[in-house]
């Protein structure tokens, strides 16, 4: 409680701080002042522009995350069990990983046209790899020792996928999920900014477009909101699925 009143404390004074400064010292055209933010941010709300264009980013953001995970865990874990396969792959995996994936967005584009489908697409190949390493990492990380007791005692793969290699390899694959949050919603904010008529990116560039500071500023605190909700539901999501992390951090915070 005490460091949630804190947080509160620290923003509060930000806020009147940055109000009392705005006009006198700060030129409101490039920095536009807490109050007007939040009269521009209760107008996008009131006329419902924030739910319809959210709602859309929203949609990006989590379907693309969706696959991009999917796709990043399974392939994670195939190479991982596949020495051979990862060899091969290996290069040209780090080399497509090298390249910065916002880069890929005009070729999208090109590819796949500048509705929803673009957006899913970028924000999938943002999380794949993300996650992809993490997940890989993890299932390497498992002694391979103990994997070879346990095949010698007669267990099959399905079973040290699934008893051994899974569990001790889903902390690696949370911290990947969790990395890759942030990542989806700004491969598909990115991607609004680019090419759309809809979303919280299009509002972002529109507002920009106007040279309305304000508006822009209404437009990031909406991105912001739906980064923190994103990650609490991953969070959470840890919580339900590795009990014993959350006892572990309440005995680290106690000590």
């Amino acid at each position: 409680m005490n460091i949630f009143l804190g947080r509160i404390a620290i923003l509060a004074t930000i806020l009147i701080g940055w109000q009392l400064a705005s006009g006198p010292l700060i030129d409101p055209f490039f920095v536009s002042s807490p109050a007007e933010i939040g009269k521009r941010f209760a107008d996008l709300v009131s006329s419902g522009r924030l739910f319809s264009h959210g709602w859309i980013t929203v949609v990006e953001t989590l379907v693309g995350f969706f696959f991009g995970a999917c796709a990043g865990i399974t392939v994670g874990l195939v190479l991982g069990r596949n020495e051979l396969l990862a060899k091969l792959l290996d290069p040209i995996l780090i080399a497509i990983y090298s390249l910065p994936k916002i880069a890929l967005a005009p070729l999208f584009i090109m590819w796949f046209g500048i509705g929803i489908e673009m957006k899913i697409i970028l924000t999938a190949t943002i999380v794949f790899f993300l996650v992809f390493l993490n997940t890989y990492s993890g299932v390497r990380a498992v002694e391979r020792e103990q994997l070879e007791i346990l095949r010698l005692m007669g267990a099959r793969e399905h079973h040290l996928i699934t008893k051994v290699v899974l569990p001790s390899a889903i902390q690696w694959v949370f911290t990947g999920l969790k990395l890759s949050v942030p990542y989806a919603l700004i491969g598909a904010i990115v991607g609004e900014i680019m090419a759309a008529n809809r979303g919280l990116g299009y509002l972002l560039q529109d507002a920009a477009g106007q040279l309305d500071t304000a508006g822009v500023f209404a437009a990031l605190i909406a991105i912001i909101a739906l980064a923190l909700l994103l990650q609490a539901a991953v969070r959470k999501l840890e919580q339900v699925l590795m009990p014993w992390k959350r006892d572990q951090e309440e005995r680290e915070l106690s000590v």
